[in-house]
């Protein structure tokens, strides 16, 4: 089959538009036909070791080109028509493109960014459709999609670090189908400070309702992963997740986000008496010792308790995990008294599901969520600010414990 002579300099003196350059029937599917065409005679040469038309030395040896093949390949600019080259003795495996293959890598590499970004299959089927006149069906759409499975189950099993100066741990909520009813599911989320200052996300666990069982589960997996210890736990007072994470890393200490308890506590004060009371309770959260801060809360006691006793109270009774942060520098002060930066991953999250109002698998937010934490993840290229003398002051606080989580 002769390979058309295209004059390109002169196809693109008739460019009008973008369209006429990327869109269907484009200049660039003209072009990637032509190059995939002479790809696949090149390949048939090598293969026969002579060129078309050429005789075989040993005769032996024969073997001829045997015709051509239809194959209509789907690429980014549209569907593109070969004739694959045949061998009579069928023994031609070309590379170009691969026995049964139908589409081009990058058309797997768009259809996967588009769901990333959490558009649905018919979503990702109209707008091939419009932008690369490509009709591809939702079914192949979800094989596609598929593919990422092995990979996100690969990055769920991971073997993890031996030891994290921080965890921050969090759960996200998603509408999901189950059957015939619409449940809300928890994505429970770990964010880890490795040794070294990055972040990471140890794992992603799918479940219908936070409880201390099943944060004992991803507890046990992270232990299993390689986890022995975590010096610092930050939380969000996750119901059942401080005896959870205790039962298996013991020596944990636990912080409570300080954020989150100055939100719950504000929402139950009145507006003309809010800016007086965040006033004396930022002497208490803000204060540089925990007598000091004991003592400020004692005198917000006193003035405050006759008007939002509960409120008071309600610091009482999470201190124990509200005041972890006084025990150690500002450095990691300012690291541990709020899961902002969990939380901020949180965001980023949202922005990619936020189209999906209701997953229709479990599976699919799975895909999903990987999707988008493997796009924010890239981002992550440089450890924590001023990391070095934050670890410094972590290895002289934990030593032992660090010691003996590397040596297991």
């Amino acid at each position: 089959m002769k390979v058309p002579d295209i004059n390109y300099q002169e196809e693109i003196k008739k460019c009008k538009s973008m369209d006429d350059v990327v869109g269907k029937n484009g200049l660039m599917q003209k072009l990637l036909k032509d190059v995939m065409q002479q790809l696949l005679e090149a390949e048939m040469d090598e293969h026969l070791g002579r060129e078309k038309y050429e005789r075989a030395d040993n005769e032996s040896e024969k073997n001829y080109r045997n015709g051509y093949s239809k194959k209509d390949v789907r690429s980014s600019y549209g569907e593109v028509p070969l004739d694959i080259p045949r061998d009579r003795k069928s023994e031609f495996e070309p590379r170009a493109i691969r026995k049964y293959e139908t589409e081009c890598s990058e058309l797997d590499k768009k259809i996967i960014g588009l769901y990333a970004r959490g558009m649905s299959t018919r979503d990702i089927q109209s707008e091939l459709e419009e932008l690369y006149g490509i009709d591809v069906s939702p079914s192949m759409i979800s094989k596609i999609t598929d593919k990422v499975m092995d990979a996100a189950a690969e990055w769920q099993n991971r073997m993890l670090d031996p030891v994290y100066p921080i965890v921050y741990m969090d759960a996200v909520h998603f509408k999901v189908r189950d059957e015939h009813r619409i449940v809300s599911k928890a994505a429970y989320i770990c964010m880890g400070v490795d040794m070294n200052g990055y972040k990471d996300i140890l794992g992603i666990w799918i479940g219908e309702a936070e409880g201390a069982k099943f944060w004992l589960s991803v507890c046990n997996d992270l232990n299993n992963r390689g986890v022995k210890d975590i010096l610092i736990a930050c939380m969000d007072g996750l119901r059942g997740l401080p005896d959870a994470i205790r039962a298996v890393f013991p020596k944990v200490c636990i912080q409570n986000c300080i954020i989150h308890q100055i939100r719950n506590s504000i929402k139950y004060v009145s507006y003309k008496n809010r800016k007086e009371f965040m006033k004396d309770l930022k002497l208490v959260y803000k204060a540089d010792t925990e007598e000091i801060a004991l003592a400020q809360l004692d005198e917000l006691k006193k003035k405050w308790d006759n008007l939002y006793d509960s409120v008071v109270d309600s610091w009482y009774e999470n201190w124990d995990k509200l005041s972890t942060y006084f025990s150690y520098t500002k450095e990691i002060r300012k690291m541990i008294y709020t899961t902002n930066t969990l939380e901020g991953f949180n965001r980023q999250l949202r922005k990619f599901t936020k189209i999906r109002t209701v997953f229709p698998t479990d599976d699919s937010l799975r895909k999903s969520l990987y999707l988008a934490t493997d796009q924010v993840m890239k981002k992550w290229t440089s450890p924590l600010p001023n990391w070095g003398v934050t670890l410094l002051k972590f290895e002289i606080m934990f030593k032992e414990r660090i010691n003996e989580a590397l040596a297991v």
